[in-house]
């Protein structure tokens, strides 16, 4: 029995194809849904000029952007505007030397004392950020220039975020995130929808 090899790569071809067009045409959206593009103003493709002004980011607002050193999309809180002079000191944020309120929450798992979880607000909106009790902080200070904004992680001791790669430039900013619609742990494992909901 002889094995139709054009035909069996034909048949794959066509196969991927068809994933590729129902993820572009069904899930991409969704995806994307969870992002209000069109918060901070509306910006010509590709090149991210803005061309017509709505809103600015404003601290405690959770962004979805292009950081400096990766090409590809980033989730984090806002925490400092242009203007503003951020400081980072035993696990607390103060903003232009306003120190910002943290109230304690729970242990993550309650058996766990390493894993804190607090409120915390910025601004008018309060969120949750989560802190690692044994990792040590340095005392950062940055101040943020025009054009820029500051980002961190709510899982403060484990986000890859502005204090290690810097400011993130307005050219840069995708739109305000506003839902959670799908997830995905680290690891192999699949992508699930037990976190989804509005965003703080």
């Amino acid at each position: 029995m002889s094995i139709n090899f054009p035909l069996i790569l034909v048949l794959a071809t066509a196969f991927t194809g068809a994933v590729w067009l129902v993820d572009y045409l069904v899930f991409r959206p969704r995806r994307l849904a969870g992002v209000a593009k069109y918060t901070y103003g509306i910006r010509l493709p590709v090149v991210g000029t803005k061309v017509f002004d709505i809103a600015e980011p404003k601290n405690g607002e959770v962004m979805v952007f292009i950081p400096p050193h990766q090409d590809e999309y980033f989730i984090k809180r806002v925490v400092g505007i242009p203007g503003d002079r951020v400081r980072y000191q035993d696990k607390t944020l103060y903003i232009n030397g306003e120190r910002q309120n943290q109230t304690f929450v729970s242990q993550i798992p309650p058996v766990n004392p390493r894993f804190l979880q607090y409120m915390e607000k910025l601004g008018d909106i309060e969120h949750l950020i989560q802190r690692n009790s044994y990792r040590e902080t340095r005392v950062d200070e940055w101040v943020v220039p025009e054009g820029h904004y500051f980002m961190m992680g709510d899982n403060r001791d484990q986000s890859s975020d502005s204090r290690y790669w810097g400011l993130v430039s307005e050219h840069n900013i995708v739109g305000r995130a506003v839902a959670v619609w799908l997830h995905k742990k680290p690891g192999l494992r699949l992508p699930e929808f037990s976190r989804n909901g509005w965003i703080q």
